[in-house]
């Protein structure tokens, strides 16, 4: 539990993931400040904020998940309304960044919407962003305010070291080519082995696995990825692991986006349990899943949002 000093720092919640906003009040022991977000009778977004804010502080906590266009615009004006209060610093705190996939032109005529968002809450007022494992890192450079991308290795490799255990026996599995350096670095941390998944995608969401690169007999595997969305990608290569004689196989992510039949997919699976972050709000048939696990960020995005408000080093966090 921290122990700091928040007097002039204020946090305030929008609709996308209650449950995590009130944990990291909990952690930071600071009440969430009263607010009404809510719609009218055309689904048009109205903010009031119900306490003074004149001078502060303020972390706004919004994931811009499912419904992505309501929840970004349920945090752009919040950040419209706070500075308008004449609040003296706004950050958007944002544990998933939506849009996060559009991060570069993947052919002609087509948009970089990543870079529209960022300029969207840039032009809203927001001060800085504070976010958790973006899907490109080089979308800090489309904010022209400071932006703060936490990681959340630390609380996986905790999870992983209590749940599954360490050693020679563990191998560390990257679903894809793209993804080998964040399963590289994982396997540095928890002193195991490095395996690649080598897949080829023929159309979008669907995706088949081609070869293994390592040798997995025997070993408890641990896919990682940033992202599971339709959860085809993940399911599949612990299928393939499975068939190339791997002890058991679990899954780890920080964004469980879970879209369409996702839940039931990997409910059907191979999978021993896939484990995600609370960065986005969990639905009930996530609740019900019996091998889908949920491991909480709101010690770590706590620390970071202290560590801002204090002007000391966030990236010690992760030293």
């Amino acid at each position: 539990m921290a122990d700091t000093d928040t007097n002039g720092m204020k946090l305030i919640a929008g609709n996308s993931n209650r449950p995590l906003a009130e944990a990291i009040g909990q952690y930071l022991k600071l009440p969430l400040t009263k607010a009404v977000v809510r719609r009218f009778a055309d689904m048009e977004i109205f903010v009031e904020i119900q306490e003074n804010v004149r001078g502060e502080d303020i972390f706004v906590i919004q994931s811009t998940s499912y419904p992505a266009n309501d929840n970004l615009m349920e945090l752009l004006i919040m950040i419209d309304a706070l500075k308008r209060a004449s609040a003296r610093r706004i950050t958007a705190v944002m544990p998933y960044f939506g849009y996060a996939r559009q991060d570069r032109k993947v052919g002609p005529r087509t948009p970089i919407s990543a870079k529209l968002v960022a300029n969207l809450i840039t032009e809203a007022g927001a001060s800085r962003v504070l976010t958790v494992d973006l899907h490109a890192g080089q979308i800090q450079g489309f904010f022209d305010i400071p932006t703060d991308n936490l990681y959340a290795m630390p609380v996986i490799v905790k999870d992983i070291a209590d749940a599954v255990g360490t050693g020679d026996n563990l191998m560390v599995v990257s679903p894809d080519v793209g993804g080998v350096v964040r399963a590289r670095a994982l396997a540095k941390r928890l002193g195991a082995t490095l395996a690649i998944v080598d897949k080829r995608r023929e159309r979008p969401g669907v995706s088949e696995v081609m070869n293994i690169i390592g040798e997995v007999k025997g070993k408890s595997c641990i896919l990682v990825d940033d992202i599971v969305d339709s959860g085809g990608t993940i399911c599949n290569a612990a299928e393939a692991l499975m068939k190339a004689g791997a002890k058991d196989v679990c899954a780890y992510a920080t964004h469980g986006v879970l879209s369409g039949g996702a839940v039931a997919r990997i409910r059907d699976s191979v999978l021993k349990s896939m484990v995600v972050t609370d960065s986005i709000a969990a639905t009930e048939d996530v609740k019900n899943c019996a091998n889908i696990r949920r491991i909480s960020t709101a010690q770590l995005l706590g620390e970071a949002i202290d560590r801002i408000s204090h002007e000391a080093s966030v990236s010690s966090l992760f030293d």
